[in-house]
C-alpha cells in the first residue's frame, strides 16, 4: 500500500504478514502469553505490598519494573490481537491516538533502563556495604530512586516524541504493527534533522548511563567477591546478580536488534515481529526470573506442585480436553497408525480440518514440558549453588546421590519423549497416505 498526500487525522497501520495457516497459533500463543504477563507480574506486586516480609527496598524497586511490564505489554499486545483480525481497509488509527501509543512505547522502553539502574544501584549497596544498607535505603529513597527512574523517563520522552509531532505531514501510511516515533516523524515530507540528532542523542545518553552505571555497579561488585572468602556471600551475590544481567543483556540485545532493522526496509517484517517479541519476552522473563528469586513465591509453586488432589486435577482436566478435540471429529478411516491408540492415532481418523487440535496441542506440550523442564532446572541450579558455596563433603555427596537419579529419570523421559515426537514427525507423510488406504 502505497503513502499519498494526506492532511486528514486518519491514519493506516501495516499488517503483520502471517499465512492462513499460523494465523490462528500465532493469535491464541500472543493472546495466552499477555495473560501470563498481566497475572504473573499484577500477582507478584500485590504478593509483595500484602507481605510485610517482602517489604523490602530491593521487591519495592522490583515493582516498578513489573508494572513497567503490564504498562508496555498492555500497549502493544492488545493493539496487534486486534488488528490481526481486522482486514487491511480496517486498520486505521486516529493521528492523536498514533502520538499517544507512540510516547507510551518509549516510555515504556525507557523506563526499562532507568528501572534496572536504580536495582543495580540496591544490589551494589546490598552486596559492598552490607552494615549500611538499612540506613541508605530507606522507604524515602526507595521512593525518590523510582520518581527519579520515571521523572527521566517522561522528560526525555516527552521532548523525543514532541519534536515528532510538531511536524506537518504529507503520509498517511504508519510503516509499523504500531506507532513509535519513528514512524511518526516518517510520515512528514519536511527536514527531520533535528529529530535525529535528538534521537541519538537520546539514545546515547539513554544507553551510556544504564550501561556505565551497570558496568561499573558489577565491576565493584565483583572485586569486592573476589577480595572476599566468604562463599555464601558469594554464591548469593551470583544468584542476585547474575539473573539481573541476564535480563539487562537481553535488553540491549533486542533493542539493538529493532534500531538496526529499521535501517534496512527490506527486513520490514522481521522487525515487525521482533518489534512485538520485545514488548512480550522480557515481561515474561522478568515475572520468571525475578518472582522465583522470591522465597514465598516459589514455596507457594511448591505446595501448588506438591498437591496431589491439583496435580491430578491439572493433569486430567489438560487431557481431558485433548482427548475431546479429536472425539468431536467425524471419521472417515478405519486405521489406526499405532500398536495402541493415542491422540495422534484419534484425530487421523477425520478428513475434517484438525488445526484446533494442533494448536491446542502445540499449547499443551509446550506448557508441560515448559513448565516439568523449567521447575527442575531452577531447583538444580539452585541445589547446585549451595552445594559449590558449601565445603560439608558429606552434604555434596548426599545432594549429588539423591539428585543424580532424579536427574537420570527426567533426562531419559525428556529424551524418550523427544525421539518418539521425531518419529512420528518424520513419519507423517507417510502414515496419511497408509492411512487413505
Amino acid at each position: 500500500m502505497e503513502n499519498s498526500t494526506f492532511g486528514g487525522e486518519i491514519l493506516i497501520l501495516e499488517r503483520l504478514k502471517l499465512s492462513s495457516q499460523s494465523f490462528i497459533p500465532a493469535f491464541v500463543l500472543l493472546l495466552l502469553v499477555y495473560i501470563f504477563i498481566v497475572v504473573s507480574n499484577m500477582g507478584l506486586v500485590v504478593l509483595i505490598f500484602r507481605s510485610r516480609s517482602l517489604q523490602q527496598p530491593m521487591y519495592l524497586l522490583f515493582c516498578n519494573m513489573s508494572v513497567n511490564d503490564v504498562f508496555g505489554a498492555t500497549i502493544i499486545v492488545p493493539h496487534v490481537l486486534r488488528d490481526l483480525l481486522l482486514s487491511d481497509s480496517e486498520r486505521f488509527i486516529r493521528y492523536t491516538d498514533c502520538a499517544v501509543q507512540a510516547f507510551c512505547v518509549h516510555l515504556h522502553a525507557s523506563a526499562s533502563h532507568t528501572v534496572l539502574m536504580i536495582m543495580a544501584f540496591d544490589r551494589y549497596v546490598a552486596i559492598c556495604s552490607p552494615l549500611l544498607y538499612a540506613a541508605i535505603m530507606t522507604s524515602r529513597t526507595v521512593l525518590a530512586l523510582s520518581a527519579a527512574a520515571w521523572t527521566v523517563a517522561l522528560l526525555m520522552v516527552g521532548i523525543l516524541v514532541g519534536l515528532s509531532v510538531r511536524l506537518s505531514r504529507c503520509r498517511s501510511v504508519v510503516s509499523n504493527l504500531f506507532c513509535d516515533n519513528a514512524s511518526l516523524f516518517k510520515l512528514s515530507c519536511e527536514s527531520v534533522l533535528i529529530n535525529h540528532i535528538y534521537g541519538l542523542g537520546y539514545t546515547v545518553v539513554l544507553l551510556s548511563s544504564s550501561l556505565g552505571s551497570v558496568t561499573l555497579t558489577y565491576l565493584k561488585i565483583a572485586v569486592v567477591c573476589l577480595s572476599s572468602r566468604n562463599k555464601s556471600l558469594n554464591g548469593k551475590a551470583l544468584q542476585t546478580c547474575a539473573t539481573h544481567l541476564a535480563v539487562y543483556v537481553f535488553l540491549l540485545v533486542s533493542g539493538f536488534i529493532i534500531v538496526t532493522l529499521h535501517r534496512f526496509p527490506q527486513l520490514a517484517d522481521h522487525r515487525k515481529v521482533a518489534a512485538v517479541l520485545g514488548h512480550v519476552v522480557l515481561p515474561v522473563l522478568n515475572a520468571v526470573i525475578y518472582g522465583l528469586q522470591i522465597k514465598e513465591v516459589r514455596q507457594r509453586i511448591m505446595a501448588l506442585f506438591h498437591n496431589n488432589k491439583l496435580a491430578w486435577t491439572v493433569a486430567l482436566l489438560m487431557v481431558g480436553i485433548l482427548v475431546g478435540l479429536s472425539v468431536r471429529l467425524s471419521r472417515c478411516r478405519q486405521t489406526v497408525l499405532n500398536p495402541f491408540c493415542d491422540n495422534a492415532s484419534l484425530f487421523k481418523l477425520s478428513c475434517e480440518s484438525v488445526l484446533i487440535n494442533h494448536i491446542y496441542g502445540l499449547g499443551y506440550t509446550v506448557v508441560l514440558l515448559g513448565s516439568s523442564l523449567g521447575s527442575v532446572t531452577l531447583t538444580y541450579l539452585k541445589i547446585a549453588v549451595v552445594c559449590l558455596s558449601s565445603r560439608n563433603k558429606s552434604l555434596n555427596g548426599t545432594g549429588l546421590q539423591t539428585c543424580a537419579t532424579h536427574l537420570a529419570v527426567v533426562i531419559m523421559f525428556v529424551s524418550g519423549s523427544i525421539i518418539i515426537v521425531a518419529i512420528l514427525l518424520s513419519s507423517g507423510a507417510a502414515g496419511e497416505e497408509l492411512s487413505d488406504l
